[in-house]
């Protein structure tokens, strides 16, 4: 390749490679893989190798380059860079109004608002369409020349998109860093030990102010524009939003959260639409910025000591703040969850006071090094629980103590385990906890589970705030006179409860086992426990290695089930509800010898008497197995009324289909002779033969 094809392909390479960077880092588009992109920069870092006289200041290889600074150059702003007033109080926002309206004799003004963005302040600087420097504010007058670094951010443009650009142009914006990319960030600082971000903005400025841009290039910032500073040649431009769309067309990224609001009234709402927007954005924000559109209305009104008078920036509530942690307890959540939490020296923070905050686990509070007695930073963010985000250790005290995770519940004295591979410790006593009560209930009465109807949430929430039910047992020691003095609980309500009670004693294995509530165990492996071990009795007395042997149990499982039931608490529960009543027939061993072993049914539309899990639990007791789906694998398809596209597939792929009794007398005979190995699809009459029944 000559020096003149070379310069032809490194200048499509450049326009390429500026197109993808301008869709995949300012737009959030990508136009094209990641390895098309990286073969696109090899190739033009190939040709620059060979001819490096033809490297130039905008090309892509250009942003990661550059040697490490002793110091940054001091950089004189041509126009300063004043900060804002700020507004935290409605009345504020009427009195900043009010002085706009009077000092420009308007009665109504337009406003240019946007994101007040939580990053670094910088100015770029682009001669005749060539970015040539960037800085930080600084002291408003005076900044830092972080040219190099600047030129490691994608989203800023290296050439200007235009065909005359002008002869200066200066670009007022925010360098940050995404929510997203700092929570990676901060995973791979502590992967390899490193020093933690409080939070996004603390990370982009560290980033931002590196000596060495190679450290910076590996940080993953990004910029906003939000004004123009000092220009030649620019076209004429008389509002703000105009401004912002200029920028916009020459593919500068701007907020595409930027409006015109007219007058106080317009300004309040922007600043409650963007309040209630806030926590979902991908980044950070501190309030919204509120400036007079009309440039010609700025001059007018012009400067007050170091800020405009034609802009203010309206806060949100602070969302960090400092205290002392005055000591740390733990909270069981209703799944038994055990959290740390710290109790706090009052603190005012995200618009509320703050006394505690969690520390989420164990080794969430190690690794930040959290003792009673630091000043630490906390952060609420809206409706967030407040957390630690940092510990001050140069403040911390002598007297400085470490926490102990407890080794029994606080709520019910069973032990508490941390399941292997996991970072959250949980209490055992799931059926007796007091924090865990109403969830263990509602769960054992669930449709699924013990089924018994009318036993829901706000029932339960009654029984026991009334302290009727402490332990699951509990349930069948319920009265008539109890439940009918509850509120919104008549006597026939009551009556009812109580019927639904007393069906549930008579259950199936399966479905207790499910009801317990043991942690990861779900239907399907409540099924496989019983059918495995075939009694209660032997279940419990299982230890971890005969667990793993069962099918698709695996050792979490194992654990939890036999730490659930070593607990003395728990099997003294069970053991009262069987007193009480509650039985299951165990299950045969020999049941897979069943006519259905081997037997795939399917359930559609609704049936006479049955509940579909109620002819689920059937089939699957006689030993044969339900899907949801139907298939060519499918031995029957049991259909009711309104049955839809399954039926019509059982009928295409012609399977035989049942009615409910149909089923009812194949289940007979399965428990009058379980030693039949087979029953002939034929002797029964498909549906489709049945037209009675349609």
């Amino acid at each position: 390749m000559s020096m003149q094809e070379a310069a032809l392909a490194l200048q499509q390479l450049k326009q390429r490679i500026a197109e993808y960077d301008y869709h995949y880092y300012v737009l959030d588009a990508p136009l094209v893989s990641d390895s098309e992109y990286d073969g696109l920069y090899r190739q033009l870092v190939e040709i620059e190798q060979q001819y490096p006289e033809l490297i130039t200041a905008d090309s892509p290889s250009q942003r990661v380059g550059g040697k490490a600074l002793a110091a940054f150059e001091s950089v004189q702003h041509r126009q300063a860079m004043l900060s804002l007033n700020n507004a935290f109080a409605d009345d504020e926002l009427e009195a900043f109004d009010r002085r706009v309206r009077e000092g420009t004799g308007e009665a109504v003004v337009a406003y240019a608002v946007e994101p007040k963005f939580d990053g670094l302040a910088i100015t770029l600087t682009y001669e005749h369409g060539l970015f040539v420097q960037g800085a930080t504010r600084g002291d408003g007058y005076t900044g830092e020349n972080v040219t190099h670094n600047l030129k490691t951010i994608r989203a800023i443009p290296s050439r200007l998109n235009i065909a005359q650009p002008p002869a200066l142009l200066e670009v007022r914006g925010e360098v940050l860093m995404l929510k997203r990319d700092f929570e990676k960030l901060n995973q791979q600082q502590a992967a390899v030990k490193g020093k933690l971000f409080a939070n996004p903005r603390n990370a982009a400025a560290g980033s931002l102010r590196q000596l060495d841009p190679h450290i910076t290039a590996k940080r993953p910032l990004h910029f906003f524009a939000y004004g123009l500073g000092a220009s030649i040649g620019v076209p004429e431009l008389n509002t703000h939003s105009e401004a912002m769309q200029y920028l916009a067309d020459l593919r500068f990224p701007v907020s595409d959260l930027r409006a015109v609001k007219i007058g106080a009234q317009g300004l309040r709402e922007y600043y409650a639409e963007i309040g209630e927007k806030r926590h979902q954005l991908p980044f950070d924000i501190d309030g919204v910025v509120y400036k007079v559109n009309d440039f010609a209305l700025q001059a007018s009104l012009g400067f007050v000591s170091r800020a405009p008078r034609w802009a203010v920036a309206h806060k949100f509530p602070a969302e960090e703040a400092t205290t002392i942690v005055e000591d740390i307890s733990v909270q069981v959540g209703r799944t038994g969850a055990i959290t740390p939490v710290a109790r706090l020296k009052p603190v005012f923070v995200g618009g509320v006071t703050v006394t505690n905050a969690t520390l989420h686990n164990e080794d969430e509070l190690r690794r930040k090094d959290i003792q009673i007695g630091d000043t630490v930073i906390v952060r609420r963010a809206g409706d967030v629980i407040p957390e630690v985000v940092s510990v001050k250790t140069e403040l911390r005290p002598a007297d400085a103590r470490r926490f102990v995770m407890p080794a029994v519940c606080p709520e019910c004295g069973s032990h508490v385990v941390r399941p292997q591979d996991e970072a959250v410790a949980r209490c055992t006593g799931g059926l007796i906890c007091p924090a865990q009560r109403k969830q263990a209930i509602t769960h054992f009465a669930s449709r699924r589970a013990m089924d018994i109807e009318g036993l829901g949430e706000k029932l339960v929430d009654q029984l026991v705030a009334r302290e009727l039910v402490h332990h699951l047992d509990d349930i069948y020691r319920l009265t008539l006179p109890m439940l009918s003095d509850l509120e919104r609980m008549a006597e026939k309500s009551a009556q009812n409860v109580l019927v639904a009670i007393e069906k549930s004693k008579q259950t199936t294995l399966p479905r207790f086992i499910y009801a317990l509530g043991i942690r990861n165990v779900g239907e399907a492996t409540a099924k496989d426990l019983a059918q495995h071990f075939g009694n209660l009795d032997a279940l419990m007395q299982a230890d971890v290695a005969a667990l793993t042997q069962v099918k698709d149990v695996g050792p979490i499982v194992a654990e939890a089930a036999y730490q659930f039931f070593q607990e003395p608490h728990n099997r003294e529960v069970i053991a009262a509800m069987r007193d009480l009543g509650v039985h299951w027939a165990d299950i045969e061993k020999k049941a897979a010898l069943t006519p259905f072993a081997g037997k795939t049914f399917v359930l559609t539309g609704t049936l006479p008497t049955l509940k579909r899990d109620q002819a689920q639990a059937m089939i699957e007791a006689a030993g044969g197995k339900v899907s949801g789906s139907v298939s060519a694998k499918t031995s029957y398809v049991v259909a009711g009324e309104e049955a839809g596209s399954k039926l019509e597939k059982a009928q295409q792929l012609n399977i035989a289909i049942l009615d409910e009794a149909a089923l009812l007398v194949m289940l007979q005979a399965a428990s009058e002779d379980d030693t039949t190995t087979e029953t002939p699809s034929d002797s029964i009459e498909p549906l489709s033969k049945q037209s009675s029944l349609f």
